[in-house]
C-alpha cells in the first residue's frame, strides 16, 4: 500500500506527478513509434532483397531453362536438317548458326540448372525435380551426341534420327514437364511471399497511423495542461517535438504505403508479364522447334503438325481453329481487338499480356509482337505448301536460311519484338525494386529520428517546468 500510495504521489496526485506521467507516456510511445518503424524498414529490406535476388532470378531461372531446352532441341534438329550427307551437299551459313545455337543453349541449361539447385535447397519437391532434370539432362544430352555422331558418317542419317527421336521423345515427355513445373512452383512461391509482404506492411500501416495518432494526442494534451497549469501559450520544446511527431508519422506511413504500391508493381504489373512473356518465348521456340522436328522427320508430321498448332494456340489462341484456318481467324480476330480492346475473341499468352498493359509504350510494343507472330505463322504455311509440292529442298532453305525475308529472320524478329516488351515490364520491375529499396533505407530512418529527436525535445521541453518544484 505504501508503494501504491508513493506511485500515486510521484505519477498522479501532485502536479509534478502528472507531468511525469505525461512525459513518460509521450517518449514512451514515441520510442514504441520508433522501434516500429525502425523494424518496418527492416522487413522492407529483407522483403526487397528476397524479390530482387531470390524469388524473381528463381522464376525466370526456370523459364529460361525451359526456353534453352527447347532451343537446344530445335538446333540439333536444324544441325541434322541442314548437314547433309557426312558434310556433302551441307548448308553452310545455317549450320554455322545452328552451331553456335546449340552451344550456347547447352551452357545455358548447365547453368540454369545449377542456379535452380540453390534456389531449391530446402524445398524437398524442387530439390528432386531438380535432380531428375539434372539426370535426365546428361541422358538428353548423350542421346543428341549419338544423333550428331551418326549424321557425321556417310550413310548415318537413319541411325542420327533414331537417336534424335529418342532424345527428343525424352525431353517432350520429361524434361519440358519438369522445367514447367519449376516454372510454375517457383513463381507459387513469389506470390505467396508477396502476399504474406503485403499484408504485414498493411498490418505495420494500421499500427504506425494508430501508435502516430496517440503520440500526437499525447503532445496535444501535454501542450493543453502545461498552457492550463503554467499560463503559457506553448511550450517550444513539447512543440517542437509535436511538428517532429507529425512529420515522422507522414514520412512512415508514406513509406509503408509507397511500399506496399511498390510491391504490387513489381509483382503483378511488372513481373506477371515477365512471366507470361518467358512462357510465350518458351513456347515458341517450342513451336519452333516442332517446324524442325515435322522438316527432318516425315514419318512423325501427323504428330509434329498438331503439336505445332497447339503451341500456337498456347500463344494466340483461337477456339477450333485449324491449322489451314488459323491465319484468316487470326487476322480477323486481330483486327477486331484493333477496334475494341476488351473483345475476348483470343486467348494464350500474348492475351494475358496485352489484358496487363501498364507502362508507357508497352502496348505499342505488345502489338508489334503480335504482328511479328502473324509474319511467322504465314511463313510456316509456306514452308508447308512447299513439301506438299514436292519441293522439301525450298522448303528447308527457306525455314533455315538467314537471307532476307526467310523464317529464320522473321522468327528473330519476333522474338526480338517480344524481348522489347519483356525489356519494358523488366525495366519497371527493377525500378520498383529500387524505389522500394530507397523507401525502406532511405524514409523511414529519417522518420525514426525524428521521433528521437521529438523525444528529446519533450524531455528538453520540461525541464524548466520541473525546475520550477526544486
Amino acid at each position: 500500500m505504501a508503494a501504491r500510495a508513493a506511485l500515486r504521489r510521484r505519477f498522479w496526485t501532485t502536479l509534478p506527478g502528472r507531468l511525469r506521467l505525461l512525459r513518460a507516456v509521450t517518449v514512451l510511445l514515441a520510442a514504441a513509434l520508433a522501434l516500429l518503424l525502425g523494424l518496418a524498414g527492416l522487413a522492407a529490406s529483407g522483403t526487397w532483397n528476397a524479390v530482387a535476388n531470390r524469388d524473381a532470378p528463381r522464376t525466370t531461372s526456370a523459364a529460361d531453362l525451359n526456353l534453352a531446352l527447347n532451343d537446344m532441341d530445335a538446333q540439333a534438329a536444324n544441325l541434322l536438317l541442314s548437314s547433309g550427307d557426312a558434310g556433302r551437299g551441307r548448308l553452310e551459313t545455317p549450320y554455322q548458326k545452328a552451331f553456335v545455337f546449340y552451344g550456347d543453349a547447352r551452357k545455358t541449361i548447365g547453368h540454369d540448372l545449377r542456379a535452380l539447385a540453390v534456389a531449391a535447397q530446402g524445398d524437398r519437391a524442387d530439390e528432386r525435380t531438380v535432380e531428375s532434370l539434372t539426370d535426365n539432362f546428361a541422358e538428353y544430352q548423350e542421346r543428341i551426341g549419338r544423333a550428331l555422331e551418326n549424321d557425321s558418317r556417310a550413310g548415318g542419317k537413319a541411325a542420327a534420327l533414331d537417336d534424335y527421336r529418342t532424345a527428343t521423345d525424352l525431353l517432350r515427355a520429361t524434361l519440358l514437364p519438369e522445367a514447367r513445373t519449376l516454372v510454375d512452383s517457383n513463381d507459387r512461391a513469389f506470390d505467396a511471399e508477396y502476399d504474406q509482404a503485403r499484408s504485414t506492411l498493411f498490418v505495420q500501416l494500421a499500427a504506425v497511423v494508430n501508435l502516430g495518432v496517440l503520440l500526437l494526442v499525447a503532445l496535444g494534451v501535454l501542450q493543453w495542461y502545461l498552457a492550463r497549469r503554467f499560463h503559457r501559450i506553448l511550450n517550444p520544446g513539447v512543440l517542437g517535438a509535436t511538428v517532429c511527431a507529425l512529420l515522422a508519422v507522414l514520412l512512415g506511413t508514406q513509406a509503408l504505403a509507397a511500399s506496399a504500391v511498390h510491391l504490387r508493381v513489381a509483382r503483378h504489373d511488372a513481373f506477371d508479364s515477365v512471366v507470361a512473356l518467358s512462357r510465350a518465348r518458351a513456347i515458341a521456340y517450342d513451336a519452333n522447334a516442332d517446324e524442325s522436328r515435322w522438316l527432318l522427320d516425315p514419318d512423325r508430321r501427323g504428330q509434329y503438325g498438331p503439336s505445332f498448332l497447339a503451341k500456337s494456340q498456347k500463344l494466340y489462341g483461337l477456339s477450333g481453329a485449324t491449322l489451314s484456318e488459323y491465319d484468316a481467324e487470326l487476322s480477323r480476330t486481330w483486327q477486331m481487338y484493333g477496334t475494341d480492346h476488351r473483345d475476348l475473341e483470343f486467348t494464350g499468352e500474348f492475351r494475358r499480356e496485352l489484358d496487363n498493359i501498364t507502362f508507357g509504350g508497352e502496348r505499342a510494343a505488345a502489338e508489334k509482337t503480335v504482328e511479328g507472330y502473324a509474319v511467322y505463322q504465314r511463313d510456316d504455311r509456306r514452308i508447308r505448301a512447299l513439301v506438299a509440292a514436292g519441293k522439301e529442298r525450298q522448303a528447308v532453305e527457306f525455314c533455315m536460311d538467314w537471307r532476307p525475308g526467310t523464317s529464320n529472320v522473321h522468327f528473330a524478329a519476333w522474338m526480338a519484338a517480344l524481348d522489347k516488351v519483356t525489356g519494358i515490364n523488366r525495366q519497371h520491375f527493377v525500378a520498383s525494386v529500387e524505389a522500394g529499396r530507397s523507401e525502406a533505407a532511405g524514409v523511414l530512418p529519417w522518420a525514426c529520428g525524428l521521433l528521437l529527436a521529438g523525444g528529446v525535445l519533450t524531455l528538453l521541453g520540461l525541464r524548466p517546468r520541473f525546475a520550477e518544484f526544486r
